[in-house]
Parts: C-alpha cells; sequence; structure tokens
C-alpha cells in the first residue's frame, strides 16, 4: 500500500505555508468511547452506558531525515500542535503522547492524541 502524507503545523502556525508535510508514512488511527459499567446486585447483570465522549489515538510511522526530525522536536516541545486527518479531511487538535527517532535508519513514531475542543 502507498504511504500517506503527513501534515502537521505548530500551535502557533496561522498560515498555509506553516504545515509541514512527511511524505509516504504509515498512519493508524485508533477511535475510542467512554463506557461506563454499572453492575446490579439482584438484578439482570449490568447496564453499560456510552458516556459519548470519544478519544481518537493517531499513531505515526515513517522516516525523516535529522534535520525534519529537529523541525519535529521543536514542534513537539512548544505546545499543541495541529495535523491533518486525512481520512475524515479536516484539521485536528492533538497533543503528543509520544515521540521516537532512530537515526540509524531515519525511522520516527509519534503517537498523537485528539484535543477535542
Amino acid at each position: 500500500m502507498a504511504g500517506i502524507d503527513f501534515f502537521i503545523r505548530p500551535a502557533t502556525g496561522t498560515t498555509s505555508a506553516d504545515w509541514i508535510r512527511i511524505a509516504n508514512t504509515d498512519i493508524r488511527v485508533k477511535l475510542t468511547r467512554r463506557i461506563t459499567r454499572t453492575i446490579v446486585r439482584g438484578g439482570e447483570g449490568d447496564n453499560l452506558s456510552d458516556e459519548g465522549s470519544e478519544s481518537t489515538v493517531y499513531t505515526v510511522k515513517g522516516e525523516i531525515s535529522s534535520d525534519e526530525y529537529k523541525k519535529l522536536n521543536s514542534i513537539f516541545r512548544t505546545g499543541q500542535p495541529f495535523i491533518h486527518d486525512p481520512f475524515e479531511e479536516r484539521d485536528v487538535k492533538v497533543v503528543f503522547a509520544s515521540m521516537e527517532y532512530n537515526s540509524d535508519s531515519e525511522s520516527f513514531l509519534l503517537e498523537l492524541i485528539e484535543d477535542i475542543v
């Protein structure tokens, strides 16, 4: 499968020139809902209740040069960036959960969590 272009911009970015494009990445999206389980004693069992809130985790893998890593690291340290979700075609405010970079293979891994605004 062909890789997907990944776009990220710093929280302070306001123009299209502020977006950084990383070509040929693998993007994994995991959506979860908050569920509450109530155990009913003496009743039929338990009740599941949908709290209605969602959490989306984006995992992005690929290869970047050390110069591109430095740009990502700068974004990592300066607040909540925005990414472009290529599947829903929308810009998403996220927080970095983690970032890994291997200079030997130039591979990187980002875990980003959507900040519902």
